[in-house]
């Protein structure tokens, strides 16, 4: 299988894990502190967005920017706020065409570069499948284990 085809199945896989997560989570609810699952997929998105900046323009050969220079909270806060705005549905509908996006923007990248130095948002550097996993390990790992520990309490 394309290498870009591996990396697009395990983010469908982690996408897989945290919808039946969330499948019965009323949109209402807080499931972080100050989150409801509005505000959830706005960080989702934030990344999903920031992470299809990086790979368009590592395809075409560019350094891409650093928006996460200021740290990991500060651009959460920022890609939540950004979206506040938003209703409900709006913010869902953009939560899955960022993802859409990220995916097409995989399959752009020339198999050459794929393993080409690539700068991430935060300043660390590696390669794409590298800088791709960080995003599956977000979500079907890191923050389904917080949403299942969530779940639990909640039980």
């Amino acid at each position: 299988m394309d290498e870009r085809e591996e990396l697009i199945r395990e983010l469908d896989e982690s996408r897989g894990i945290l919808l039946e997560l969330l499948a019965d989570v009323p949109p209402d609810i807080e499931i972080y502190p100050g989150w409801t699952l509005r505000q959830f997929y706005a960080h989702l998105t934030g990344w999903d967005d920031v992470a299809t900046l990086s790979l368009r323009e590592h395809a075409a050969g560019r350094v891409p920017a650093t928006p996460v220079v200021n740290g990991i909270n500060a651009y959460n806060a920022e890609s939540v706020h950004t979206r506040e705005a938003l209703d409900y549905e709006h913010t869902v509908k953009e939560w899955k065409l960022a993802r859409e996006e990220l995916k097409a923007t995989i399959r752009s990248v020339p198999p050459e570069r794929l393993n080409e130095p690539l700068l991430f948002p935060w300043g660390q550097t590696g390669s794409v499948r590298q800088f791709v996993e960080v995003f599956v390990e977000h979500e079907g790992e890191e923050h389904a284990a917080e949403l299942r520990a969530w779940k639990a309490r909640q039980a």
